[in-house]
């Protein structure tokens, strides 16, 4: 009895510790992202960020709450480069609100790596199994679009900075807004990020899956 006790407290604690390694990897990975081009496709608008990728790998191979660490760690660097100004708009919007940028930046990219890591633990359970990478690789660019851009109108839309884009858009409302202002980024996003969905299949009956079946909820 002891020796099952003791076989099996020590395999929870590779799996434990193996799932901390590659957390650590997945948030390196964001950190060296997010502070070199790597992570943005510089536009004359909002930049088109592959931060995305990094966050739907992590929720997949480390379940929702490892995609919402993932998530966290992208927001912190987005909320960074608002304080500090690396990010125009950022800065711009942190200038006008500092509480609700906070929720742009952050609350909105957490949000984003755990419904990811929702979605693909719910579909790989079922017998859509086979689909689950695809549809949580295609899921985590558009929940970042959704949440940021709601999040965007709801903290900062009547505010003349955003009004004056509003303007320059020749729009009249915050649903064609936003279809006029990220519309073409999300669809790259959404398209980088569901590409990588063959990497992110390579997982599949690995340890790594068996983390993730462990750690999922």
């Amino acid at each position: 009895m002891n020796t099952t006790t003791t076989t099996t407290t020590a395999a929870a604690k590779r799996s434990s510790t193996l799932y901390m390694v590659e957390l650590a990897m997945m948030i390196a990975i964001i950190l060296l992202m997010s502070f070199t081009p790597l992570g943005y496709l510089r536009t004359p608008g909002l930049s088109i960020t592959l931060l995305t990728i990094p966050v739907a790998v992590g929720a997949i191979i480390l379940g929702p709450k490892g995609g919402a660490v993932c998530g966290l760690a992208f927001g912190a660097t987005s909320f960074y480069m608002a304080v500090t100004g690396s990010s125009a708009f950022a800065a711009a919007l942190f200038n006008i609100n500092p509480f609700g940028t906070f929720i742009v930046c952050i609350v909105a990219r957490v949000l984003e790596g755990w419904i990811t890591g929702l979605i693909f633990a719910a579909l790989y359970k079922s017998p859509a199994k086979k689909f689950s990478h695809y549809v949580a690789s295609l899921a985590c660019p558009l929940l970042n679009t959704f949440f940021f851009m709601g999040f965007l109108c709801l903290f900062f839309y009547n505010t003349d900075y955003i009004q004056g884009i509003v303007s320059s858009l020749g729009v009249s409302n915050p649903v064609v807004f936003v279809a006029a202002f990220v519309g073409v980024q999300g669809l790259i996003e959404a398209g980088f990020c569901f590409v990588v969905h063959r990497f992110q299949g390579t997982f599949c009956g690995t340890e790594t899956c068996i983390i993730f079946k462990r750690t999922a909820f």
